[in-house]
């Protein structure tokens, strides 16, 4: 008998992340999504032309990767890493569907996201954003990220992070 409900282990098992590529609609969907949220949630407007960018060309291997969670075959959402070579790899584009909250998605894109960047070898993994995502910065805090000085001058961050990746 079903009580209408799912377990919290049942509904982010039903999630299925994928590598797209960073042109195609559900990449372009979850990405919209992304910057319509944070236009939302901030003041002040986001432009992406405007900061570091995150054009499909630097999300496509050998560059980087676009990764996009699938519930249903529904995307729910996105993240994606760019690879600089002898440098860190960078954390970009991170959005969770609020249909899709609270199950620990963000956190399972993050660590792919990571893996990813292990791979292409990188060590260090950074990140930033903006003050009003208060939940991506509780969960990059506890995932590992150490707050550190700005290492760019993305105008739209107000936090800038790096984790130590694991190197199996």
């Amino acid at each position: 008998m079903s009580t209408g409900t799912q377990s919290r282990g049942t509904v982010i098992d039903m999630v299925q992340i994928r590598q797209v590529d960073p042109d195609g609609d559900d990449a372009r969907l979850c990405v919209s999504a992304y910057f319509a949220e944070l236009n939302e949630r901030s003041p002040v407007p986001f432009n992406p032309a405007t900061g570091i960018s995150a054009e499909p060309r630097e999300l496509r291997p050998p560059a980087g990767a676009l990764l996009v969670a699938y519930r249903r075959e529904e995307p729910v959402g996105c993240g994606a890493v760019k690879h600089h070579a002898g440098a860190p790899s960078e954390i970009k584009r991170m959005w969770v569907s609020p249909t899709a909250r609270g199950f620990g998605l963000g956190r399972r894109m993050l660590h792919e996201l990571e893996q990813i960047a292990v791979a292409s070898g990188a060590t260090i993994a950074r990140l930033e954003t903006n003050e009003n995502l208060v939940e991506a910065i509780n969960l990059y805090r506890s995932a590992g990220y150490l707050e550190v000085p700005a290492f760019n001058d993305e105008p739209f961050a107000h936090h800038w992070f790096e984790k130590l990746l694991a190197v199996d």
